[in-house]
């Protein structure tokens, strides 16, 4: 079983779907305007608003920042009280209605830019397709993922890496039967939680 499992997530307890579309409509941008400042395609975008797709951790964050707001305003992801994060009392949560487990390994102190996480990927998990700023290293910890990176398919077995620029489309899925752990760092800058703004007040969604 997964560390992830044994000690249990802190899980979003709200639908990201409404709170996106209720923030857009705020902002009066129709989907596409959304869609192309965040990096995501209006098909993908109108099953997420529709709760019928829940976006990765990083997918989520470019839309936020799209937004105009932070990560915070859609889940509270919980940051290590140290830079030091010892295996049994790491940081872990989901978001709503995933089945990707994060365990946040980064710290937050003044002038920090990296993040970095520990994913548990179940089996058949697909990612959408993404491109953004910035730029990712993943490293293969347990089992096998095919990385899709500008149209080409690249398996990924544990002990391999890829280093990458976030402008270059890129998915990634695992077809295997066995769940995946993945070590991913990078320079995404929407996953600064400082930047953005913070708007707990209207995330609360209308009656």
């Amino acid at each position: 079983m997964a560390q992830g499992e044994r000690q249990g997530r802190h899980k979003a307890d709200r639908p990201l779907g409404p709170l996106i579309r209720k923030r857009r409509k705020q902002l009066g941008l129709t989907l596409q305007a959304l869609c192309d400042t965040a990096g995501v395609s209006v098909g993908y975008l109108s099953q997420v608003e529709r709760d019928n797709a829940t976006p990765s951790l990083g997918t989520l964050a470019q839309i936020a920042a799209a937004l105009d707001v932070t990560l915070e305003y859609f889940v509270a992801t919980p940051v290590p009280a140290d830079s030091l994060t010892r295996a049994d009392t790491r940081p872990q949560f989901s978001l709503n209605d995933s089945s990707i487990g994060y365990e946040n390994l980064a710290a937050d102190f003044p002038g920090a830019e990296l993040s970095s996480y520990i994913l548990h990927v179940p089996v058949g998990y697909v990612s959408e397709v993404v491109s953004h700023d910035g730029e990712e290293i993943i490293y293969i910890l347990d089992g096998e993922i095919e990385q899709m990176l500008d149209g080409e398919v690249i398996t990924m077995k544990a002990g391999d890496s890829l280093h990458y620029s976030g402008l270059r489309p890129h998915s990634w899925t695992n077809p295997t039967d066995k769940p995946v752990r993945i070590l991913w760092t990078g320079t995404l800058a929407v996953l600064n939680r400082k930047g953005g703004i913070r708007l707990p007040e209207m995330a609360q969604l209308d009656s």
